[in-house]
């Protein structure tokens, strides 16, 4: 019967449990409309003061290319709580949203779409493909920016900016020829990763190594004992290296020739002496492969020594390897050590070889070492400049940890190969001359003739890697360098981003936008972890672990989702995502709901400025603004792992545990003074535990914000998003 009594008192909504899927895309609609997530919109409309601090970030464009994944709802969880508290602290809070066209890993995603339809790349031109993937991209990403809308991002998508929009290739052009003219750009025949599957060259950062168990030969050489796990390699090895003062070789000379027989009969062998032989390895003696190995073309340069091509762009064996000439290296390796063992140039097979294999991070297909004329990056000086505005603490890390990486990683920085030999992405602005092979950058496409021998030139066929345009992602979204958000937010905030792509961009962002803007793109780096499975494995397709976060929204809600996510998820360690854990918080969100539902039936009848009786004064103080101040405290902190499980205890063990079954008796006292009392100690228990909540749980907060009109301060009858953060 009291059940019955109390309804009229509530609102319908509460009649009945909690439905995200009822109520969170109208929310989100709310939000959007409002225009609340563009800062100016807050000024405007008198939500935030026109001389607020501003607080400002930049997101990791996802990839254009297919749904989000568990990584990114983390990233998306962790950055809009950010901008949600700083909102609600008055600042004007500015979340730049993007995509990201993702260079070869959409072009990866694409053909393997191709596959499926029994076409190929290779049936296509280079325009053709580019356009393809064009319309595909475009597709998904209209799909994926909807999915992160659907985890509660307030960022402006007025502000959305795409990797290959106009605005980003002209920055990236325009850094391409200062680069140039600065002498930290040039085009040199180096040794690059190769993957002979997708044809395109990377970064040492993009090399997976794999741990392997392969055979290791030993072969004569001459007088000379030789260790390989390669011998397909072998056949253009005509230097023999040792260390100049390796006491078993002193009666070789630096240069001396030596007749040898060897794969396909006689040859001459050079003497080199080098301090990367390794005394302590095998014999202490090696052959060197030039053209196939980074290790031996660095002595072949030391020593002005020539090489050669042994292995073709597919992994398949040139014509100097005669008989062998067209196999695939793979199928060529025994037929090859045979031959050697019939020669009597066998010396023994250590079965069991334990290495790291350098492989495509994509098809895990080994890397083929080559040399290739392509651009280049002289990246000492920039690293040199990053080191400095970190020494000068003009940028900070959340964890110590991941600063002494980043600070180890740009000490030992090479040059960055920033070409990639794939049609989907920026197309390289310049010229090669098809006589000498001398590269000039032409932005405006008006180059006919080499600067250096008056050739023929032709346009450059390679595009850049991702990571070069994404490294100027900062200017770009602010519109550098004459753009209002420039001047107006730049340098942002934070960034945030997961650990793993700490030098593919971070170092490189940093390092960027200190080159054209001489001040570093943001002020603080939070890096996040790995979301795992529950057991802790890597999420990955052949596991069958993989869990998709709509499928989490769907079971559990977004918040449930969002506080999965973020409770004892301490910054830059790894996470494992449990759905029974996330289903502890759609109870939390019930929970939340119904404690609403009783403060509003119990306080229908509040009156104004009433009371507080000495009890209820004190509680205030001693509890409520005590956990106030403790989890502001860890969001300004960063341990928004902290600050949402104290608020978790606080709100379902004291508030709905401890405070309310001690209220009900008080709620039904004949003294009115304590049942005013009590009313309106609950009530400010209730707007202040959703404002504390919202940004961590923001769809059932603002579902239950709406409901609370006469519940609320006048100032405060608008969007919870942008209620005042409380305060004691």
């Amino acid at each position: 019967m009291e059940k019955e009594t109390s309804q009229p008192h509530i609102p319908e909504l509460f009649l009945k449990p909690y439905d995200p899927k009822a109520s969170e895309d109208a929310i989100y609609q709310l939000w959007e409309t409002s225009g609340y997530f563009d800062p100016n919109v807050c000024i405007e409309k008198g939500v935030t003061e026109p001389d607020a601090e501003a607080f400002s970030i930049v997101m990791p464009p996802p990839n254009a290319n297919a749904s989000l994944h568990a990584g990114h709802a983390l990233f998306v969880t962790i950055e809009d709580i950010m901008i949600r508290f700083e909102r609600m602290r008055g600042k004007r809070a500015l979340w730049f949203p993007g995509s990201d066209h993702a260079g070869f890993e959409t072009q990866v995603v694409y053909e393997k779409k191709l596959e499926k339809e029994g076409r190929s790349r290779f049936d296509l031109t280079r325009e053709e493909l580019y356009k393809e993937i064009y319309a595909f991209v475009q597709e998904n990403k209209a799909s994926m920016e909807n999915q992160v809308r659907s985890l509660g991002a307030s960022c402006d998508w007025n502000r959305e900016l795409f990797t290959l929009d106009d605005r980003v290739i002209k920055i990236v052009y325009d850094t391409f020829k200062k680069l140039g003219e600065d002498k930290l750009l040039y085009r040199g025949n180096r040794t690059v990763n190769w993957c002979p599957k997708h044809q395109t060259s990377f970064s040492n950062l993009e090399v997976e190594h794999i741990d392997r168990t392969d055979k290791f030969y030993y072969f004569q050489y001459g007088p000379f004992v030789i260790g390989t796990a390669r011998p397909e390699t072998k056949f253009g090895d005509k230097y023999v290296v040792m260390h100049p003062d390796d006491e078993r070789y002193k009666q070789y000379e630096h240069g001396q020739k030596i007749e040898l027989e060897w794969i396909n009969g006689p040859i001459t062998a050079t003497v080199i002496k080098d301090e990367a032989g390794d005394p302590e390895m095998g014999s202490g003696v090696m052959t060197i492969t030039p053209w196939h190995s980074n290790i031996d073309f660095a002595i072949a340069q030391r020593h002005n020594l020539d090489y050669e091509q042994i292995i073709d762009w597919r992994g398949k064996l040139l014509p100097i390897a005669g008989e062998f000439s067209g196999m695939n290296i793979t199928e060529a390796r025994e037929k090859i050590v045979e031959k050697l063992k019939e020669k009597g140039l066998l010396v023994k097979v250590e079965e069991d070889y334990q290495h790291s294999v350098p492989c495509c991070y994509k098809c895990n297909r080994e890397i083929e070492p080559q040399i290739k004329e392509q651009w280049f990056v002289h990246m000492k000086p920039l690293a040199e400049k990053a080191l400095a505005a970190l020494d000068q603490e003009r940028f900070t890390f959340v964890t110590d940890r991941d600063q002494r990486v980043f600070r180890h990683w740009l000490e030992n920085i090479e040059d960055w190969p920033i070409a990639r030999q794939i049609a989907w992405g920026i197309p390289i602005p310049a010229k090669i001359c098809t006589e000498c092979g001398h590269g000039m950058v032409d932005l405006d496409n008006r180059i006919e003739n080499c600067s250096e021998c008056d050739g023929a030139v032709e346009q450059d066929p390679d595009t850049f890697d991702t990571w070069f345009s994404s490294g100027q992602w900062p200017l770009a979204v602010t519109d550098f360098p004459d753009g209002d958000d420039f001047k107006n937010y730049y340098p942002t905030s934070v960034m945030e981003t997961g650990k793993d792509i700490i030098f593919f961009w971070v170092a490189r962002m940093i390092m960027l936008g200190l080159y054209r803007a001489d001040e570093v793109p943001f002020k603080k780096i939070y890096l996040h972890g790995m979301v795992r499975d529950k057991k802790g494995l890597k999420m990955s397709k052949s596991k069958g672990n993989v869990i998709a976060p709509s499928e989490i929204q769907d079971r559990f809600g977004t918040d449930a989702l969002r506080m999965g996510l973020i409770v004892n998820n301490v910054p830059g360690t790894d996470m494992n995502l449990d759905p029974d854990k996330v289903n502890a918080y759609k109870k939390f969100a019930n929970k939340v709901w119904n404690i609403s539902r009783f403060v509003i039936d119990a306080t229908h009848d509040m009156q104004t400025g009433a009371t507080y009786t000495t009890e209820d004064a004190g509680n205030i103080q001693d509890a409520l603004w005590a956990n106030v101040d403790a989890i502001t405290r860890h969001m300004d902190d960063d341990r928004f792992d902290i600050a949402s499980e104290k608020l978790y205890h606080f709100v379902w063990d004291y508030f709905a545990s401890e405070l309310i079954e001690e209220s009900k008796s008080l709620l039904q006292s004949e003294d009115a003074a304590v049942r005013a009392s009590r009313q309106r100690l609950l009530n400010e228990y209730l707007i202040t535990s959703l404002k504390l909540l919202h940004p961590f749980m923001p769809f059932v907060t603002e579902a239950i914000w709406q409901e609370l009109p006469a519940h609320l301060k006048e100032d405060e009858r608008d969007l919870l998003m942008v209620a005042k953060w409380p305060h004691s």
